[in-house]
């Protein structure tokens, strides 16, 4: 098939740093290059992808230091929409930019929804567009959404190849993502220190949360001896990080979509503690790849209960569930579905 896949421009496609979005754009682009399939890419000048670049701005928004995305992506449907007759099907991931533009050829588009939809005022565009064919990244993202096309439900998945099994032998607790509330930093200072036991932050502190960092985390962890904050991460400093971590503390206080994280510290073998927040009970199998819980004490008792996890097994249900391969098998029924509506034989 002819696809293309249409990305954000704040970040290049895969992200040098944090960067979920174009993190599982790059990860479904190159599973559908690697599978034989004429995938073009727009997006930033500096994405390395396999696939054609159309690129669109010379370098990611972030790193000329612009915050305002809607002028370049304004730009870039235009360019798209000067290509569209090349391609099968357009797979937009820039939210509902593009509504106005491809209402009209809504049969041969596809959006993936990759952030909270609890907003008051998303309903709204839904209802005016009523029939673009959509995909939900978690059936929990989907709740606050009038009703829409769906097509279906994907889960994110990431390449094999990139984290191994790894022991565990770390003996610490894992805290990876961003520094902010709804992320649950302060939980996590906390359930370690109950469960008495290390905790290593390797964590982004955003401008908009820079001063949450210094008044409330920054002091908290000046005053915890069993903490070590190590900031921000990239990919290739994942590996080792998460596999030699005895489990993940991912307690979130906010509806999730998807989590990458989760998925990210399964591929390393490694459980998860998680929060009953958004997507979390889709995501994790409660007592086979981590523990479900609801608050700290419980999120301590968990802990407690890492032993009876079996590593291996972790490792094997992201394989099968949350690999890039399972995630370009579901978005290829997805686009032949879309090829199909397109048929002659449709037509009539």
């Amino acid at each position: 098939m002819k696809i293309a896949q249409i990305a954000p421009l704040v970040e290049s496609v895969p992200p040098r740093l944090y960067g979920g979005t174009e993190r599982v754009v790059s990860w479904l682009t190159e599973e559908l290059v690697a599978q034989g399939h004429d995938v073009t890419l727009f997006a930033s000048g500096d994405s390395r992808t396999a696939a054609e670049l159309h690129p669109i701005v010379p370098r990611s928004l972030r790193l000329e230091g612009i915050r305002n995305s809607l002028p370049y992506n304004i730009i870039m449907l235009d360019q798209v929409a000067s290509r569209m007759n090349e391609f099968d099907v357009l797979h937009f991931h820039i939210d509902f930019f593009h509504y106005p533009l491809f209402r009209s050829m809504a049969h041969k588009t596809l959006t993936t929804l990759h952030g909270r939809q609890d907003l008051p005022e998303l309903p709204d565009i839904y209802r005016a567009f009523p029939h673009m064919p959509l995909v939900s990244i978690s059936n929990h993202q989907r709740l606050p959404v009038p009703p829409v096309n769906w097509m279906a439900t994907v889960y994110h998945g990431l390449p094999e190849k990139q984290f191994r099994l790894g022991a565990g032998e770390g003996g610490y607790l894992a805290f990876l993502g961003r520094i902010c509330p709804d992320k649950g930093p302060v939980e996590a200072i906390e359930i370690a220190r109950q469960a008495g036991m290390p905790l290593k932050m390797a964590a982004k502190v955003d401008p908009a949360d820079q001063e949450y960092y210094d008044d409330v985390v920054a002091p908290l962890i000046a005053r915890s001896p069993h903490v070590k904050f190590i900031g921000e991460i990239h990919d290739g400093q994942k590996q080792e990080f998460l596999g030699k971590a005895r489990a993940l503390l991912f307690p979130i206080g906010w509806p999730e979509p998807f989590g990458l994280v989760m998925i990210e510290v399964m591929a390393c073998g490694t459980p998860v503690v998680a929060f009953r927040c958004g997507s979390v009970p889709e995501i994790m199998e409660d007592g086979l790849t981590g523990y479900v819980v609801s608050d700290v004490p419980a999120a301590v008792k968990a802990v407690g209960l890492l032993d009876r996890l079996y590593r291996p097994s972790i490792r094997a249900r992201f394989e099968e569930r949350f690999s890039s391969r399972a995630m370009a098998r579901d978005y290829l029924k997805i686009y032949a579905r879309l090829a199909d509506c397109q048929s002659p034989a449709a037509a009539a």
